[in-house]
């Protein structure tokens, strides 16, 4: 048993391993993560508290060349996104109702506590993926989400300076983003804002925020398409859109050495030289030091700065993801070396020969 506050959470095979050993860590049981997350419990809480969350499940642990399935038709994945609440969940794990772009729904996971955390724990939940909304209002988000997405031939590094102009936008735009490691090379920057726009409208921010650093520093871009992006770092703007999530800060990732997305000050950012230094056995002691992320619900600001620069910006829609309808505007789904111009009108639908 794991105590959580008042409770205790009950936890199978606490000997099970779930990450191997690596040249920086050790081998890491079930106990130990069920111990891990509720330790960060109390931060843990203050970034995805109130909010519907997605777990993302390893029940036998991970291990290098494990995959995780990209879909339901996916049953041979050894892990897997856990959308809706499974039956048999104690009577103080709570959901809140979502809806999904297709018009389905679904109960999500919706933690009120430490103890439901570590029960996600206990079901074989590594990382958590928390929507950017609270409950009630879960159509309105209240987080901007800049995604600093690494490419092929770019490191942590180019994150990080990419990150500090990011910041310096956000300053001039009067907005405060708060910034974490992903888990692996990229980085992610949080900015509180007011509930008052839509899902559509904070992904039209996103790219306005986006299409004005592409002007400051060449090294990032907004392209849709993979072939596009070259050695840039990607701003998925489409990571705001219903639906979508990112990692939640201090979540585990599936990834040697059990590498936690930790929130830093820009100072600290800055002087990060490999994100894998921030991992389940070294977290305890960082948070000694504070939570870094502690301001980030004192102020929630307007998205009106970044909505005018996707109005004043050239450019136009970009790309939804395929499993969203075709949008007004939205350029042409394929691949720009695949297009063949006349199949194509100048409103991006496909013209029937």
């Amino acid at each position: 048993m794991i105590p959580v506050g008042d409770r205790e959470v009950r936890v199978s095979s606490p000997d099970r391993i779930v990450y191997a050993a690596t040249e920086r860590t050790p081998e890491i049981t079930k106990r130990q993560v069920c111990e891990y997350v509720a330790a960060v419990g109390d931060v843990l809480m203050a970034t995805i508290g109130e909010r519907p969350t997605a777990m993302e499940r390893w029940p036998d642990g991970w291990r290098e060349g494990m995959r995780l399935a990209t879909g339901p038709q996916d049953r041979d994945a050894d892990g897997f996104y856990q959308k809706r609440l499974p039956k048999g969940a104690p009577d103080f794990v709570e959901t809140v109702r979502i809806t999904f772009p297709s018009g389905r729904t679904a109960d999500e996971l919706c933690p009120t506590e430490p103890a439901a955390l570590v029960w996600a724990a206990q079901m074989g939940a590594l990382t958590f993926h928390p929507w950017p909304v609270r409950r009630p209002d879960v159509d309105h988000p209240d987080e901007l989400r800049i995604d600093l997405d690494p490419q092929e031939g770019t490191t942590f590094a180019d994150a990080q300076r990419v990150a500090g102009v990011t910041k310096e936008l956000l300053e001039e735009l009067g907005l405060r983003g708060f910034a974490k490691t992903s888990g692996n090379r990229g980085i992610h920057i949080y900015v509180r804002i007011q509930p008052r726009w839509t899902f559509d409208e904070v992904r039209h921010a996103a790219i306005g925020l986006g299409r004005e650093l592409e002007r400051r520093d060449g090294g990032v871009t907004t392209a849709w398409w993979k072939e596009e992006r070259g050695t840039r770092l990607f701003l998925d703007y489409n990571q705001n859109l219903r639906d979508r999530t990112i990692a939640s800060a201090w979540s585990l990732r599936a990834r040697p050495g059990a590498p936690v997305s930790t929130p830093v000050s820009w100072s600290r950012l800055a002087e990060v030289e490999d994100p894998r230094d921030f991992n389940l056995t070294t977290i305890p002691d960082y948070l000694a030091d504070g939570d870094p992320w502690a301001d980030l619900d004192a102020e929630a600001y307007s998205l009106e700065p970044l909505l005018q620069l996707w109005e004043s910006l050239p450019g136009g829609e970009l790309n939804w993801p395929p499993d969203y309808p075709k949008q007004p505007g939205e350029p042409p789904r394929v691949q720009p070396s695949k297009k063949v111009a006349e199949h194509w009108d100048e409103h991006g639908n496909r013209v029937e020969s």
